[in-house]
């Protein structure tokens, strides 16, 4: 889960963290196709979500995963 300048193309997936507690809740941000998300561009509150996810997984959230954005 680095840090990776992608293009538009790139971010056709992305990288979700399901809620260990709460079904059908949790944080979704873009990546690639590795789960790359590219900080650099998400937003102040963004930012602080996915470094907040990242830090609870086994917590409060589920290992991510990357899934296509087209299935939703």
């Amino acid at each position: 889960m680095a840090t990776s300048a992608t293009s538009d193309q790139d971010r056709r997936y992305e990288l979700r963290f399901r809620s260990l507690f709460q079904p059908g809740r949790g944080l979704s941000f873009d990546c690639d196709s590795n789960g790359n998300v590219d900080l650099d561009v998400l937003s102040e509150r963004a930012l602080e979500n996915y470094l907040y996810a990242r830090t609870v997984i086994g917590r409060e959230f589920f290992l991510p995963v990357v899934l296509p954005r087209d299935l939703h």
